[in-house]
């Protein structure tokens, strides 16, 4: 996406929800060696121009939950690229996350393009 240079509209990072399954080794490492992961990726967050707002560890189907900031798709796909190569992750889901008012105007666009479901 382009913006004008005189542009007075404030860019604001993409939002992104992230859920992560550890393979059982991995957990086995932790159990061995509690760490911090987050702080880990600071520095892959810093390089793609981005950062975690927050994150929890979580139990159930994933073991960490989080919020990522990042410019754009490339680069939330370019995080879940690096981190599942490094082995460590079963599963990784990264799903975009619009705001409530982004949702609105998106209702409201989709009201105005006139599709119709089959008959």
């Amino acid at each position: 996406m382009l913006f004008p240079i005189e542009s007075k509209e404030k860019f604001t990072m993409a939002n992104y929800l992230l859920q992560v399954t550890y393979t059982p080794a991995a957990m086995a490492a932790f159990v061995a060696n509690p760490q911090n992961r987050i702080d880990a990726l600071k520095p892959v967050f810093k390089k793609l121009g981005g950062k975690m707002t927050q994150a929890w560890f979580a139990f159930g189907e994933y073991d960490i939950v989080g919020i990522m900031d990042l410019p754009d798709n490339v680069s939330a796909a370019a995080f879940s690229f690096a981190v599942t190569a490094g082995g460590a992750i079963k599963a990784i889901k990264t799903t975009p996350l619009m705001s409530v008012e982004e949702g609105l105007a998106a209702m409201k666009k989709a009201a105005e393009v006139g599709y119709k479901p089959p008959q």
